[in-house]
């Protein structure tokens, strides 16, 4: 059966390409009720925007490692380089996250931007972790710091024996350093996933939009 065409565009076709970039937050709307819920995800193999006006990080490590996501076409599995920041807990205001996702047979991009933490009460979230691919920050302060130890002797961030951190692949006798506290101001950075024992989100606000860059995406 044909899509079901109206103004030009195929629905069903449209629906499809846009199911993994909104599944990637689907999970976070269900949990809206509770105010707090596990978070999993990463967006269908794509580099997504993070940006955060502070944030706050206790039990802070970082280490290098490898994500795997698709390549261009969507035709192989490629490795990409990541460090990983991972906190015991953390608090963000003013957080942003947005993917684009592109509709080849339309010409055009749709945005997905998810905001939270923007109205005097911050987004808490417990065992975070984000691979990081690019990182800017007008100010980075960080307390107690230790540069250079192994992977697997890091003790200030989650554990390193955890499943979270096993599911990384990183080698324990890599390049790492952590930290009591890390305070991030003016954050802007691309990440390839992001988990979380827990997440919880004040001020959830998820949309969708024509278009990409400036204005329409975090940053």
């Amino acid at each position: 059966m044909e899509s079901q065409v109206r103004g030009g565009t195929r629905w069903k076709r449209f629906a499809v390409v846009m199911v993994p970039s909104v599944a990637a937050t689907a999970a976070i709307g269900v949990a809206l009720a509770q105010g707090a819920l596990a978070a999993s995800f990463s967006v269908s193999g794509q580099e997504f925007k993070v940006s955060a006006g502070k944030l706050v990080g206790h039990g802070f490590t970082q280490y290098g490692s490898l994500d795997t996501g698709k390549s261009l076409d969507g035709s192989e599995d490629q490795a990409h380089p990541v460090a990983v920041s991972a906190f015991n807990t953390a608090e963000i205001t003013n957080m942003c996250q947005s993917v684009v996702t592109p509709i080849p047979f339309l010409n055009k991009n749709v945005t997905l931007k998810l905001t939270a933490g923007d109205k005097g009460k911050d987004v808490e979230a417990s065992k975070l972790y984000i691979d990081v691919a690019n990182l800017k920050a007008d100010e980075a302060v960080f307390s107690e710091m230790d540069i250079g130890v192994a992977a697997g002797s890091a003790t200030k961030g989650p554990r390193p024996n955890s499943e979270e951190y096993r599911q990384k692949h990183s080698s324990p006798y890599g390049f790492a350093q952590q930290a009591d506290t890390a305070t991030l101001t003016g954050v802007e950075q691309t990440a390839w996933a992001t988990t979380a024992g827990t997440f919880k989100l004040s001020n959830l606000h998820m949309g969708l939009q024509w278009g990409s860059g400036k204005g329409i995406e975090c940053y």
